[in-house]
């Protein structure tokens, strides 16, 4: 599926959710503001029921609007007569029965003479439980008799009531998850395939040059003429020596992330001098091309011994110089840097800092928090004779890791790259 047809999928599908979404938090407003609507109209009734028994008891004639609503869940009755609480209790107790009203509510009612609430109390739908009731009902200074109701889950007791609403938008909620987990697998295989074309394409032809090379010069070595000429023959039998170990190196590294995924990297540590390891790396590094690179080695330390697994340190220092000379502008000369240093690096803990640093290309910012991903190849605009699988920076942030070190990375676009490997303990002058 082309990129443009998967945003336009991906576009309106999201609109269609979020459209479906939009709706269904309307109607569930709607459908709640009804339920409310459909509940204050039940409870104005049943209370101005009350306040005309109320009336009654006391023979007092009532205003035409007895019932005001202050708040959504805040009621106000005028009686103008004196209020007994036993009897508020019991006549509130049957009108709301009568509306099938099973929540919780406090009333209060109110003293003239001492202008404040001077009785109330807290009905539980649950008669066996009991609670204090609220001791901040506001007063209506309207009004000289009358009594209060509060209903303080009134919010709640409509949500209740609102189930296949409720159901209807958690279905809708989990078609939004799996919709989301859907197009983040879609996004992730189709990287993966684009991932897996990349690598075999690069894999093709990262093994078709020395293969083809190990070709030519064994046709040539084949001819008998070549034994004449014994510095030819000597030449050629290099180059498939070189290109074989070439071809050995690629296979070599493609195994070991593999092994690296299916098992626990293990690690066979031993006391290692750094400086060393370092300078044989140097000394066995693309003998061929030798004289074409400039090391520049800054050692504060004549011994400094460390623990390691040799092999997977020494393709570390391997991978990070192949790196420094590959990415290197066709009209400069590589040139390399590397340190090595005895510093405090966390605190008061002090350690070694490994340090290459080359005058390539540089790596643009936008690309800097990438290049440790499995495959993943920093553009690298006109230089056209880059090769490689991707693997190496991931091969030598898993060995870090597995070591309890850090690797930090200084670059700027033009200006060259700085990798140091951070925490080398153990050191020992």
């Amino acid at each position: 599926m082309q990129n443009n047809t998967i945003r336009w999928v991906i576009a309106l599908a999201t609109f269609s959710i979020i459209g479906i979404f939009v709706t269904q938090m309307y109607w569930v407003r709607k459908a709640f503001d009804l339920k409310e609507k459909q509940f204050n109209q039940s409870v104005n009734i049943a209370l101005r029921k009350v306040g005309e028994q109320l009336a009654k008891l006391n023979e007092v004639a009532l205003n035409p609007k007895i019932v005001n609503q202050a708040s959504s869940n805040y009621f106000v009755v005028n009686v103008n007569t004196a209020i007994d609480a036993n009897s508020l209790e019991h006549l509130l107790q049957i009108e709301f029965d009568k509306i099938n009203l099973e929540l919780d509510y406090e009333y209060g009612i109110y003293d003239c003479s001492s202008n404040q609430m001077v009785y109330g109390k807290y009905i539980s739908a649950d008669r066996s439980k009991t609670q204090k009731p609220s001791s901040d009902l506001p007063a209506w200074k309207e009004y000289t008799y009358y009594f209060v109701i509060l209903f303080p889950n009134k919010s709640t007791y409509l949500l209740g009531q609102m189930d296949i609403w409720l159901f209807s938008s958690l279905v809708l909620l989990i078609v939004v998850i799996f919709f989301s987990y859907s197009l983040f697998v879609i996004l992730k295989q189709k990287r993966l395939s684009e991932i897996q074309r990349d690598f075999i394409n690069n894999m093709t032809h990262e093994f078709k040059t020395p293969i083809s090379t190990i070709a030519l010069s064994a046709d040539l070595i084949s001819n008998p003429k070549i034994i004449t000429k014994p510095d030819s023959l000597l030449n050629y039998a290099n180059i498939i020596k070189t290109q074989n170990t070439r071809l050995k190196n690629q296979i070599e590294k493609v195994l070991q992330m593999a092994m690296m995924e299916k098992a626990k990297l293990q690690l066979n540590l031993e006391k290692l001098n750094l400086i060393t390891l370092t300078q044989e790396v140097i000394k066995n590094f693309n003998l061929e091309d030798k004289a074409k690179i400039i090391f520049n080695c800054h050692l504060e330390e004549d011994k400094c011994n460390f623990m390691a697994d040799k092999v997977h340190f020494t393709n570390i220092v391997y991978n990070l110089l192949d790196n420094a000379i590959k990415y290197v502008a066709d009209d400069k000369t590589p040139e390399i840097t590397i340190n090595i240093r005895y510093n405090i690096i966390n605190y008061n803990t002090k350690g070694l800092i490994f340090s290459i640093k080359d005058n390539g290309i540089g790596i643009d910012k936008k690309h800097q928090k990438r290049i440790f991903e499995k495959f993943y190849r920093v553009p690298t605009g006109n230089i056209h004779n880059v090769k490689g699988f991707g693997l190496g920076l991931n091969y030598v942030q898993h060995i870090i890791k597995a070591h309890h070190w850090k690797i930090r990375l200084e670059s700027e676009l033009g200006k060259g790259s700085n990798f140091m490997i951070v925490g080398i303990n153990d050191c020992q002058a």
